[in-house]
């Protein structure tokens, strides 16, 4: 009898392995520019990870695989992890929440249960987490660091599209809803069943009107999005600050030149997510999802901490890739410092992607413990030269007008 490959798996022949690794390369390159550490997280965790908290949904949990770990009669329910954020949320609040910042990546695998067996049920994704900011300027450097990945990778013609888990929740918290409630009627309503519809518009016809708008919320602007608010001052004024925050994300794209598609329907399955969502699509295939989840790490049991982060996903990647020769080089690091309430942050999230792309590793300092292991610091001025760049090894200062000042200044690439 011949051996088979069990349904639902697939083996990496080595020109696929070889596309893996690129990928996985040049995330963790960006990753690491970015001032994000890796981290790996067991395969194997307890199945009340994903159900105490109320994280994950039904149907969702519906698809782990899990068994009991038998250890006389005391065993443990555990489960393949189906899902890559939930355990570094765990693995922060057992050994990182002293930090006042986390910024950690993992590339991992995920499980879930699909009975066909045509699907994958092993699936891998690069993974980005960024723990104990709570900020726009959070949310836009995970935008940027996910399409600076496909960017790297070659791709063209990927579209973000955004949507606002909070918008959803404003509204279902109306009917006063749990979570899990929340996320099932959304599902509902997006599978296109009218008695969910039906029902709402003889009950509370306001919010039914709310949300037919919300669901047909499509557009390409934060002008757009202003004009959506107007609709909502009077009649749902809990809308209103959501959709600042979303209007505030949408200006700071714009302002870089990042086009994107509004779409609230894009939201299915939403769980843990309480803010900013985004999606990247070539085609109509998505390669990667991420948002905000301020709720998730108090939910488990950790301190009141805001994060939010993205995963790509390896497979719909690695059909796209070139299998390239791709090396790296250790280079200089620039911490870039900027005042948000003068102004800055545009120019320190430009400034931070121009670096990049000349090769540089830069992040922006966002709170807490300055990093050790970058050689540059560069302030952000109101007045006069528009930088002021400090070497730590030297000490030397310099004052400079524009970025390609600050190029010059650091150097080659392949410097120390």
């Amino acid at each position: 009898m011949r051996v088979q490959r069990c349904k639902g798996t697939r083996d990496l022949s080595p020109e696929e392995m070889r596309r893996f690794r690129i990928i996985e390369g040049v995330f963790s390159d960006s990753c690491l520019k970015w001032g994000y550490q890796e981290v790996k997280t067991p395969t194997l965790e307890y199945l009340h990870l994903f159900t105490s908290t109320g994280t994950l949904t039904p149907g969702r949990l519906g698809r782990v695989y899990s068994f009991l770990d038998w250890d006389g009669w005391s065993g443990e329910r555990v489960v393949l992890r189906p899902d890559g954020t939930i355990p570094i949320a765990r693995l922060y609040i057992d050994t990182m929440e002293d930090r006042e910042l986390a910024k950690l990546f993992y590339v991992t695998n995920v499980f879930s249960f699909e009975e066909t067996g045509k699907e994958s049920r092993e699936k891998w994704q690069c993974g980005a987490e960024l723990i104990g900011a709570g900020s726009v300027m959070a949310d836009v450097e995970l935008v940027i660091l996910a399409l600076e990945v496909v960017e790297k990778l070659g791709f063209e013609g990927v579209e973000l599209r955004l949507s606002h888990a909070d918008l959803i929740r404003a509204l279902l918290a109306k009917f006063k809803l749990n979570r899990r409630e929340q996320a099932r009627m959304f599902d509902q309503i997006l599978d296109g069943d009218p008695s969910v519809l039906n029902r709402i518009k003889v009950e509370q016809p306001v919010l039914a009107r709310a949300l037919t708008t919300l669901l047909d919320l499509k557009g390409k602007s934060s002008g757009f999005l202003q004009n959506v608010k107007a609709l909502f001052n009077h009649d749902l004024p809990e809308l209103v600050s959501p959709l600042n925050n979303f209007i505030t994300v949408v200006e700071l794209l714009e302002s870089l030149d990042i086009s994107c598609y509004i779409d609230i329907t894009s939201v299915r399955g939403f769980e843990y997510y309480t803010g900013l969502i985004f999606q990247l699509f070539t085609g109509e295939e998505s390669i990667g999802r991420g948002g905000r989840y301020d709720a998730l790490i108090p939910l488990m049991g950790g301190g009141d901490i805001p994060a939010s982060g993205f995963a790509l996903y390896l497979e719909p990647l690695m059909s796209l890739v070139e299998p390239l020769v791709l090396t790296t080089s250790p280079v200089p690091g620039v911490l870039i410092k900027a005042d948000p309430a003068k102004g800055a942050i545009q120019e320190a999230l430009a400034i931070t992607s121009r670096l990049h792309k000349a090769g540089f590793a830069a992040e922006i300092y966002l709170g807490g413990r300055e990093p050790s292991d970058l050689r540059w610091t560069l302030d952000i001025r109101e007045e006069g030269p528009r930088f002021e760049m400090a070497d730590r090894f030297s000490g030397d200062n310099y004052h400079l007008d524009n970025a390609e000042q600050v190029i010059a200044q650091l150097g080659p690439v392949s410097a120390p």
